[in-house]
């Protein structure tokens, strides 16, 4: 049933009318929020640590305390808004409700972030899923988003770069180290694909970054000359 959902919602996306990702109201066009959704939007401002995208009243770029006393594997973080309500609700509904069209709306506001700072082309890789995951939802939510970046950006993506080969808990009630512990040596990467390039890994929200780290470090391994991030929301503690 669940597969059948995921075929069919994107042909109701296509046949009714484009609706605001934030209320469900009609609106212009398909990707699009209302005025008053856009506005509520807690969108990432320009003052946020360069590492982990957490907002702080700084230099664009300068990193946080956290991140200065225990640089993780990934390099710089970018993210479209900070997990307010609706930033939430768009990923609820993506992720679990299926619509699948919403994608087109969080990618288009990522994609306005892949340049910033930049001096080479990164390959576009997304979060994967364990497959028994993937055949239970239907599609992978953060690969969505990553090919729209991409088309969006004009940036390479490699679908198959990551590999998670084993699958995990959610990780939404653990603790930090519960987090890293889980996800810990959970992917593989594709040394013919990601050797010598920056890498911009893409998911739907940074956490606590267990997840982004262990995909970081399997990169790496791989022999990727840096790893960067790019999300939908931060959550902000």
């Amino acid at each position: 049933m669940r597969a059948f959902q995921a075929l069919t919602n994107p042909l109701l996306d296509l046949v009714l009318p484009p609706r605001c990702a934030g209320c469900g109201e009609i609106v212009g066009a398909v990707g699009e929020f209302c005025g008053d959704c856009f506005v509520a939007v807690d969108w990432a401002g320009s003052k946020s640590c360069g590492r982990c995208a957490l907002p702080l009243e700084m230099v664009d770029g300068e990193e946080c305390a956290a991140c200065m006393s225990k640089p993780g594997p990934v390099s710089a973080t970018r993210t479209a808004t900070h997990y307010g309500e609706i930033a939430r609700g768009c990923v609820m509904r993506l992720k679990y409700g299926r619509r699948v069209a919403l994608a087109r709306t969080m990618a288009k506001a990522m994609a306005r972030k892949v340049e910033e700072g930049r001096e080479d082309a990164p390959l576009i890789v997304p979060v994967p899923l364990h497959r028994w995951r993937l055949w239970k939802r239907g599609f992978n939510q953060s690969g969505l988003l990553a090919k729209e970046v991409g088309r969006l950006s004009g940036h390479e993506v490699a679908m198959d770069a990551l590999h998670r080969h084993r699958a995990t808990q959610p990780l939404k009630q653990m603790s930090v180290n519960q987090r890293w512990n889980m996800v810990r040596g959970a992917f593989e990467a594709d040394q013919r694909l990601v050797k010598d390039r920056t890498i911009m890994i893409v998911d739907d929200v940074r956490t606590s970054g267990s997840t982004l780290n262990a995909c970081a470090n399997a990169l790496l391994r791989a022999g990727a000359r840096r790893v960067e991030a790019l999300v939908w929301s931060r959550v902000v503690h």
